[in-house]
Parts: structure tokens; C-alpha cells; sequence
């Protein structure tokens, strides 16, 4: 386990703020830089930033972030528009550029409402805290862009996808992991939408929809939080599920307090698990590949989060050599 990072954009600042903060791992958005594009000399040159400050580039995002469909750059996949194999294509061929240029992983999102959230609360100091009560949410417009998406509408665009890029990532060697709907919501929906990767019955699924060692998940462990009813007590067998099936291709990890429908994001050492507990179900299950931290709590003094994550940072990998020395 290594603690890593996937905030953007790749820039020589980036990556020297990571290396001085002892990140030396991370996921790099290739399109971010000067010129840059999926094509695999752009990759390359991100590559060779990287190690310029001793930082591996070991992942990149698909062109499907966790942004509301109207938003997205490929809103035609969780559409399901006839366009749709115009942009799977686009992504078979970023896997094949990955694999020429030494990227082994990609992580990507298939979703329509994004990051679902209510509002704010304060937290200590004064951070502003994400929150979600689904009783209190606002279901408005009643249906999105993307009209009614019931299960089965749902699951057949995903496996739509699915089943065209995992063959190609499968011959290309390339890790594919895709991250949960954050949060899940009841069988009825939000907007019309029935988040069928919100629960881990639903990730149980996804995983099954391909036999191949290169199709897992982006296991945003805050996320598969906001699924159970007692996180504690369920999120250590939920990883052991994924992890013992090498499922788990990167982790998100962040904490919340609270449950399904109902919960309010925290920093990792104050919310409902204990993270150096949690760390040694990783170690268990042999899981080899980063730890970041996700959606940290923001503060007005602290602009674009770099003392929050540079704190997520320094606790992270203490848990990670207290784990590695751990009996």
C-alpha cells in the first residue's frame, strides 16, 4: 500500500507539492497539461514529469468524472444515445495508448446525478463539511437529462459499456476501476434515476458483469460507507469481499459519521471508522496499490484544500508503516 493522490490538474507545481508532502504516487490527467490530449506521446510526457520529481503517474481518469450527465464530456454512455460507440471507442483507444505508454490503471465514473449532496454543516475549526439527508433532499426537476432510468435501463447501459472495454483493457493489461454512485439512494430513486451502483449488492454485480482480472473498482471507501447501516461493524467484511477477489484497484479513503440516507463527511480521524483498524483489513486482503484521501473538509483560509490533503497526507502514510510494522 502507498498513499497517493488524483487531484488535478499535472502541473510541475502539483507534482512538487506531492514529493515534499510524501506522495510519491498518483493518478494524472494528461489532458491538463499544455498540449495535452490521451495520445500516447502527451501520456509520455506526463510520464516524464512525473519522475522528474520522483513521482510515479500509475494512474488516469477515462473522460467520465463523477459531474451531473449534463456536465459530463461523454454524456452519450449513461445516456444510452447512438453515439454511444463513437465515445466507447475513444476510450478503448486511451486504453491502448495507456498500455504503449506504461499506464497500467485508468478509474472512471458511470453515472448520471454526480455527487449527490445537501447542505454544508460546520465542523471543527470552522470546516465546511459535505452532508446528504436523503428525507430533506429536493427532488427537482423531478427527472434529469437523461429521462426515467429505472434498474434495468440503468444496468443495461453500464454492461453496454462494460462488455466493450474490459476485453480490450483484458489484452492490453490495463486495470479498469470504477467508482461507486455517491451516495446511493432507495430502490425508488432521485430524479428518476435508480443509482444501482450505490449499494454492494449492486457492486457485486458489476464486478460479475466480466470474468477478467483487469475490471474492478475505484473502491471510494466513503462511499460504500454511505451504503451500510452500521459502517463499523459492516465496511471490514464488504472489503474483505472485493479485496480477496483483487477487485480493489484503488482506494478512496475517506470517513463520514453517520449511515445510509443520512451521514455528514469528516476528517479520517473522527468519523465512524477507525482508520487503523480499517487499514489492517487492506493488509489482510494483500491489497497493493494507493490510498487517497477524497473530499476532504474545506476551509475558507486553507484555498484549494492544500493544508487539508497535506494533513491527510502525513496521517495516511503513518498508517501505513504503523500497519507494515504491525505484528
Amino acid at each position: 500500500m502507498v498513499v497517493g493522490c488524483q487531484t488535478p490538474p499535472t502541473t510541475d507545481d502539483r507534482l512538487n507539492y506531492f514529493k515534499r508532502h510524501g506522495v510519491d504516487y498518483c493518478c494524472g490527467y494528461p489532458e491538463s497539461m499544455p498540449g495535452g490530449s490521451f495520445e500516447v506521446d502527451a501520456l509520455s510526457r506526463m510520464l516524464d514529469m512525473g519522475k522528474k520529481h520522483g513521482v510515479n503517474i500509475t494512474m488516469i481518469q477515462f473522460p467520465l468524472p463523477s459531474s451531473y450527465i449534463a456536465k459530463s464530456p461523454m454524456p452519450s454512455i449513461m445516456m444510452g444515445k447512438p453515439d454511444r460507440d463513437r465515445d466507447i471507442e475513444k476510450c478503448c483507444q486511451i486504453i491502448r495508448n495507456a498500455a504503449k505508454a506504461g499506464v497500467p490503471s485508468i478509474k472512471y465514473n458511470l453515472t448520471i446525478l454526480g455527487v449527490l449532496s445537501g447542505e454544508p454543516t460546520l465542523g471543527r475549526g470552522g470546516i465546511i463539511q459535505r452532508s446528504w439527508d436523503f428525507a430533506k433532499a429536493k427532488q427537482d426537476p423531478p427527472l434529469t437529462e437523461a429521462g426515467p432510468a429505472p434498474a434495468p435501463v440503468m444496468w443495461e447501459r453500464i454492461e453496454y459499456f462494460v462488455k466493450r472495454v474490459v476485453p480490450v483493457a483484458t489484452e492490453y493489461k490495463i486495470r479498469l476501476a470504477c467508482h461507486p454512485h455517491d451516495p446511493g439512494v432507495p430502490p425508488s430513486g432521485f430524479r428518476g434515476v435508480d443509482r444501482v451502483l450505490g449499494t454492494v449488492d449492486g457492486l457485486k454485480k458489476f464486478i460479475s458483469i466480466v470474468d477478467s482480472p483487469y475490471h474492478g473498482l475505484n473502491f471510494c471507501q466513503g462511499t460504500v460507507s454511505e451504503m451500510l447501516q452500521d459502517p463499523a461493524k459492516e465496511l471490514p467484511d464488504v472489503i474483505r469481499y472485493f479485496g480477496q477477489r483483487k477487485k480493489i484497484f484503488n482506494v478512496h479513503f475517506r470517513n463520514i459519521k453517520g449511515k445510509r440516507d443520512k451521514f455528514v463527511e469528516t476528517y479520517p480521524d473522527e468519523g465512524d471508522i477507525n482508520f487503523f483498524k480499517i487499514i489492517q483489513v487492506y493488509k489482510e486482503v494483500g491489497y497493493p496499490y494507493m490510498l487517497m484521501p477524497d473530499h476532504m473538509p474545506r476551509h475558507t483560509n486553507d484555498a484549494g484544500g492544500k493544508e487539508a490533503f497535506a494533513w491527510a497526507y502525513g496521517y495516511i502514510k503513518a498508517l501505513i508503516q504503523a500497519a507494515q510494522t504491525a505484528a
